[in-house]
């Protein structure tokens, strides 16, 4: 239970000049350490077809499209897995569009290749790079059933999903309206079910599309809820909305470097008594992203030598290099982690064949 009020941590989001600073400098005390970490992966979309629409997204596309992604084969999984592999990657970060087999073509594919749902095709594809390469899975896809996550707990060392925003009201504007599964009670309720089942899980909000500051406190405090009840919440990220031209959401502006610094701020307070990871994404604030760390933030989140964001598509992920000197320069030390925090790497949270096989990535960091 955190010491802070939800008046408390709106007054940090409110915060001007002289307040801001003594806030940031609060913030920094959290600091357990002087590392800043990252995981390497491999971004892989299995498809790009989704039931959701929303008004910021650079990922959808629809199945007409003759460039979309309607569903890669394991072949081509496999291929791209043993090139991560080749790069030193540790994580198979896998995503596709929520509900994509509701789309006709992306279910007559998975149908012809012996497969009745995108879950039956998943867990096929994590149980290939288990057996088959070094890599541990983690998968992104949306909101899933209670019975779909205890399934997909055999075969992810780690899940995530980003709440985003638990206001309803979102659900009427630009951002969420055409998009049914991100519907707040069903994202805290994918999100508390992860915990149910001891699933290591990853969250956050997007701040920029609408939201008011009392809806990012209450999003940030749903989160330390369902966080006080299961424990199984490692990291949150802090996400700025971006706007590129063929958004529906293009002319809207986006979020100043100050409200980025004082939700980082804010989040690391609320979290500041847990262990759990502030992750701000560097590549969608290349020329600001040092200031978080100023603030409390210890995580830069997964970054790929071998394949681009697929959600931020116009945002290139910086280099291992020159995301070490820009920890270094800030007095950080850069380490790299795995997609499952070591406090997870027990047989509490995975089954034997999980844990052997992180057990043995961790002695290669």
């Amino acid at each position: 239970m955190t010491k802070y009020t939800k008046e408390d941590i709106l007054s940090v989001l409110n915060a001007k000049r002289l307040d801001l600073l003594k806030y940031m400098a609060k913030a920094a005390r959290y600091r357990k350490n002087n590392l800043i970490t990252y995981s390497k992966n491999v971004f892989i979309p299995l498809t790009e077809i989704c039931r959701n629409d929303c008004g910021y997204c650079n990922f959808k596309k629809d199945s007409n499209d003759s460039e979309a992604i309607i569903l890669k084969s394991k072949k081509e999984v496999f291929k791209e897995l043993k090139t991560a592999e080749e790069y030193g990657c540790k994580e198979a970060l896998f995503t596709f569009g929520e509900d994509a087999d509701e789309d006709k073509v992306v279910l007559k594919r998975l149908n012809d290749w012996g497969y009745d749902s995108m879950v039956d095709y998943i867990v096929d594809i994590c149980e290939m790079t288990l057996d088959e390469t070094s890599l541990l899975p983690h998968t992104n896809g949306g909101n899933f059933s209670y019975d779909a996550l205890k399934r997909l707990k055999e075969v992810n060392v780690s899940m995530g999903l980003m709440l985003e925003n638990s206001s309803e009201r979102l659900m009427e504007l630009p951002a969420h309206k055409k998009s049914p599964g991100k519907d707040p009670k069903l994202r805290l309720e994918t999100i508390s079910n992860a915990g149910k089942l001891k699933i290591p899980y990853t969250t956050g909000i997007l701040i920029g599309i609408g939201e008011t500051k009392e809806e990012i406190v209450d999003s940030l405090f749903d989160i330390r809820e369902i966080y006080d009840e299961y424990g199984h919440i490692q990291e949150i990220i802090i996400q700025n909305f971006t706007s590129t031209p063929d958004i529906e959401m293009k002319d809207w502006p986006e979020p100043s470097l100050l409200d980025m610094i004082r939700t980082v701020t804010a989040a690391t307070m609320l979290f500041g008594d847990t262990d759990v990871s502030i992750q701000v994404p560097p590549n969608l604030n290349y020329d600001t992203a040092q200031s978080f760390l100023l603030c409390g933030a210890d995580d830069w989140g997964g970054v790929s030598p071998v394949s681009i964001d697929y959600v931020n598509p116009t945002s290139p992920w910086p280099t291992i290099d020159v995301l070490r000197n820009l920890t270094v320069s800030e007095g950080f030390e850069l380490t790299e982690r795995l997609c499952i925090y070591e406090k997870y790497v027990t047989s509490e949270w995975l089954n034997d064949r999980l844990l052997e096989k992180t057990l043995n990535l961790l002695k290669r960091l």
